[in-house]
């Protein structure tokens, strides 16, 4: 879950921390609206090696909170997702997709249950405001929306983010991987989750915008934490298997094709106690027939055309996003939608949609660099094995 690139010619907006990282000399960069920092002076590899051993800090204000409130609010918000809202209980967090009528995905997101019928939502940055709208519309008549542009959000990922936090906020060790709660950071109100989209252990921390820069600075203040951009936090999460909306996933695809089917709970899918009743219900359930048949060896390459796969490349070449792959019979099967030279992995990675009949890991595909091809081989994801702590 991340917000892709802006485009648009509009001014940047600027999250509560701008400041603090012009003057760590960040470089700046437009992306999902806002001019945000895509590294700073050590540069990507230190970064990224950095968050991996010890803890980085990350800013992802840009990114849209929101809460639903109200006793029909997980109910209605249930009716948006393909997953399971209702039987989330308080303190735990989930994973979730918002679809269009064709079961193609408008935005990933994450949701928390805050009890007293309140439900905290996390959507990316080059989406809240279609997702609001979205939200708004469909179910506005029965929850209250509210949303929540005065907040920032920070991450705190890597090995040490909980020795760090436990230190400055006793207690917050606790939490388990996606479960949180209410905390106070020296002192600092906020609202932390052990999540994130590295890999690796962490939190995601809400905290009211004016308290943002001092919640930074202390955090910053700690011998284990570095800053990090966007940079280390692209090559983290695809490393981690972990997809960038814009990129690996958009309105043109559906979980299923995009390997999300763990996202799907069985109490939404065909036969569950409550089977669809989301937006593209009948082709989503109908692709996961077609899963489950390819899983048992019978193929329906007609009902699921594509697939998300993680890609090794074969060669020391870097493939990016864009590429296309090809069947060694020179027959065009696919494309890249993210690439680059893992750095933990320390061999050229990619994620990409392939036709099924090439999705099993090992089968080997080219994609074509430059007029050349590059072979690769369908791998297992994620690249880099995930540190979550789930106690």
């Amino acid at each position: 879950m991340a917000a892709s690139a802006s485009s648009s010619d509009a001014p940047l907006l600027k999250t509560p921390l701008h400041d603090l990282h012009v003057e760590l000399g960040a470089r700046m960069v437009p992306f999902a609206g806002y001019s945000m920092p895509v590294q700073y002076p050590a540069g990507l590899m230190a970064e990224h090696k950095h968050t991996r051993d010890a803890a980085g800090l990350f800013d992802i204000s840009h990114m849209g909170q929101l809460r639903l409130v109200g006793p029909d609010a997980a109910a209605a918000f249930e009716t948006l997702m393909p997953v399971d809202v209702i039987d989330l209980a308080p303190g735990k967090q989930r994973y979730g997709l918002l679809l269009n009528d064709e079961g193609g995905i408008l935005d990933d997101l994450m949701f928390f249950n805050e009890g007293h019928g309140s439900i905290f939502v996390i959507v990316n940055g080059a989406c809240k405001v279609a997702d609001l709208a979205h939200i708004q519309q469909k179910i506005g008549a029965r929850c209250d929306v509210q949303p929540m542009p005065d907040h920032a959000l920070l991450a705190l990922q890597g090995p040490q983010a909980a020795t760090v936090l436990a230190r400055l906020s006793p207690g917050i060790e606790r939490f388990v991987f996606m479960t949180g709660g209410a905390v106070k950071i020296g002192g600092i109100p906020a609202f932390a989750t052990r999540s994130g989209y590295t890999g690796e252990d962490g939190f995601e921390i809400s905290v009211a915008g004016k308290d943002a820069d001092a919640l930074a600075r202390l955090l910053l203040a700690q011998p284990e934490v570095k800053p990090i951009g966007l940079g280390a936090r692209n090559s983290l999460r695809l490393e981690a298997g972990l997809c960038l909306y814009g990129n690996d996933i958009d309105t043109t695809t559906t979980p299923v094709e995009a390997s999300l089917n763990w996202a799907i709970q069985k109490v939404r899918r065909t036969g569950g106690a409550r089977e669809g009743g989301f937006p593209g219900a009948a082709k989503v359930l109908a692709q996961l027939a077609a899963a489950t048949a390819g899983a048992a060896g019978r193929t329906d390459h007609d009902t699921l055309k594509r697939k998300r796969v993680g890609l090794v490349a074969l060669e020391r070449v870097p493939v990016r996003d864009g590429t296309l792959l090809q069947s060694f019979e020179g027959r065009d099967i696919g494309i890249v939608t993210s690439g680059l030279l893992g750095p933990t992995a320390d061999r050229p990675v990619a994620m990409g949609y392939v036709a099924t009949a090439f999705s099993e890991p090992g089968t080997r595909v080219q994609a074509i660099v430059r007029g050349k091809p590059v072979p690769m081989e369908v791998s297992t994801l994620p690249f880099v094995p995930a540190r979550y702590y789930r106690g």
